[in-house]
């Protein structure tokens, strides 16, 4: 029998990685492109790649550096879609919530427990733990356990225990429940590194400018390397957009006028300090328009989020002061202390990508995705939800395939971890002999464990080479110097902003958004990616006008004001 040719895999993806993907991208066929380096985007390239397909994935930025790092960082069921009995919506994404907990990424999700404080005797907490119990019953539906405990109701004297710095009259009692939370923008990042492991051809900083097209079939992209200016072509049998709010504009290349429209949704989150308050608990509380989320987050508390029309630049969606006072108060209603602006470290805004209909508010338009094949060789996929990602990026893979010759393989992803998943309790429980042997407390391992998984081990390698490197950031004490070489060497990062708003989340998490950590974190990418002075200079400078820019959007009143305000801080963009 002859031997299988063994096919070297390899889960870095830094420069060398990125210039091979491109070599493939110009010059062989795909069976798919997928355009757009989100959540969805980046599903789909795991989905068809591991189907056996050959595939191909660009972004014109970089990985989730649109709505897909700017989420409640929340993988949940919707709660609130029981109340309109959205039943099938709801327990698709438990499904989801319970696959990730504990089969494809339990080293990133995470459960976090929510109290639901009541207001009102006997026929609320009916109708809530009704709700509640409906919740549970459909968590288990998926044919595996849920990952997180069922509800419990709470008495007021039970409640202040678990949140003692709620206001005594913000409730008669409460209702518990769990959910589960994730950083969105690693576990993106995470997730184009599994695709490309599997063989993936992916390539951020590359946009796509224009379709090719046979008749009225696609047939293939024109691409702009913005890294180093070049132009291709890249040719494929079938091309997925998954770009989010950006699918209305990347159809009208193609001169289509599309099947349905996409909407921009904004939201609003703001980062406080968790010693601000005193809560074992996150909080869901209900506004006249939506509900209100506290959910911890490490050293912090996320409060969000907003529900608002947006029609201005979809990449930099700006927060204005309006929004943050809207927040502010309606989680002081709650709060016996109240929060101020001066508690407000960090402040974040994302799009969501709706199905647009008739209704005129946002927040009443569709969660569901659509996937249509739109022209021949194009497959559109819009709206969903960040927890139902695998899914959709399934339905859009099964719409390309059912165009293509021969007999493809249905997807398999539901049975695929992420790189750091496997093995992943093993080393958890080895924390402590971990950090007895570099040294290091053992919450330091127990926070790598929990962003890198197994793969914390090519990170401690770094340290071990060079132990200066296992050095907090300045000014972000949760993050050391070895995560932004690792960063840039196996994570794809190419520019600093990179790394300190999505590698790490420092520009949310720090009080200075990363102004300390910029000049150290840009010399660390300097040494790894070769840059001279002059471009790490340029890189602090472009990252510090950022902050000055979003700093000055969020006194502003207004969206069109926020909007050009923070529009007066380019992109970066590659050296001349």
């Amino acid at each position: 029998m002859a031997k299988l040719k063994t096919v070297t895999r390899s889960s870095k993806l830094g420069p060398a990685e990125r210039a091979e993907a491109i070599a493939v991208l110009r010059e062989k066929e795909l069976d798919i492109l997928v355009i757009g380096g989100g959540i969805v985007g980046t599903g789909a390239a795991l989905d068809a790649v591991t189907r056996g397909l050959r595939v191909g994935m660009v972004e014109a930025r970089d990985w989730a550096s649109g709505t897909s790092s700017r989420s409640s960082k929340l993988v949940h069921g919707g709660i609130r879609y029981l109340e309109q009995l959205d039943f099938r919506l709801v327990r698709e994404a438990l499904k989801e919530r319970g696959l990730l907990l504990q089969r494809i990424a339990p080293h990133l999700v995470k459960p976090v427990r929510f109290l639901y404080p009541l207001h009102h005797h006997i026929w609320e907490r009916l109708y809530i733990g009704a709700g509640m119990i409906l919740y549970d019953a459909l968590s288990w539906t998926g044919g595996r356990p849920p990952g997180v405990p069922h509800h419990r109701h709470l008495t007021k004297t039970q409640v202040m225990r678990a949140a003692p710095s709620l206001a005594h009259d913000a409730m008669i009692g409460g209702i518990t429940y769990y959910d589960a939370q994730v950083d969105d923008a690693r576990y993106v990042a995470n997730l184009a590194r599994t695709a490309s492991f599997y063989g993936a051809h992916v390539a951020s900083r590359v946009r796509v400018e224009g379709f090719l097209k046979v008749g009225e079939r696609v047939v293939g992209v024109e691409a702009h390397d913005l890294e180093t200016g070049e132009r291709f072509e890249i040719r494929a049998k079938q091309v997925v957009n998954a770009t989010g709010v950006w699918t209305d504009d990347t159809q009208s290349m193609v001169g289509e006028r599309g099947q349905f429209k996409v909407r921009a949704s904004k939201g609003v989150h703001l980062v406080v300090p968790r010693d601000r308050f005193q809560s074992k608990v996150g909080l869901i509380l209900r506004t006249e328009k939506s509900v209100l989320f506290v959910i911890p987050w490490g050293r912090h508390w996320l409060v969000g989020t907003t529900d608002t029309d947006w029609h201005l630049d979809k990449a930099h969606p700006a927060a204005t002061a309006a929004d943050i006072d809207y927040l502010l108060e309606h989680v002081n209603k709650v709060l016996a202390v109240p929060l101020t602006r001066d508690d407000v470290e960090g402040v974040y805004a994302g799009l969501r990508p709706l199905l647009a209909g008739e209704s005129e508010e946002t927040s009443k338009l569709s969660r569901e995705h659509l996937v249509a094949h739109s022209v021949p060789g194009l497959v559109v996929i819009a709206g969903g939800k960040w927890t139902t990602y695998r899914i959709m990026a399934k339905d859009a893979v099964d719409e390309a395939v059912a165009s293509m010759d021969g007999n493809i393989p249905a997807s398999v992803t539901e049975n695929i971890s992420l790189l750091g998943a496997e093995g992943y309790q093993a080393a958890w429980n080895k924390r402590s002999k971990i950090a007895r042997a570099f040294g290091v407390h053992k919450v330091r391992i127990e926070h790598l464990l929990n962003r890198y998984g197994v793969l914390t081990d090519e990170l401690l390698d770094i340290i071990r080479e060079t132990p200066s490197l296992g050095s907090p950031l300045p000014g972000a004490d949760d993050y050391l110097e070895a995560e932004v070489v690792y960063a840039a060497r196996f994570e794809s990062a190419l520019h600093l902003e990179d790394v300190l708003a999505r590698r790490t989340r420092i520009s949310i998490e720090a009080w200075d958004r990363g102004v300390s950590a910029a000049p150290v974190a840009a010399r660390l990418m300097g040494e790894e990616l070769g840059w001279d002075a002059a471009r790490i200079q340029r890189e602090i400078d472009f990252y510090l006008e950022r902050v000055v820019a979003e700093r000055a959007s969020q006194l502003e009143p207004d969206d069109a004001s926020a909007d050009r305000v923070r529009l007066e801080a380019p992109d970066i963009s590659a050296p001349a």
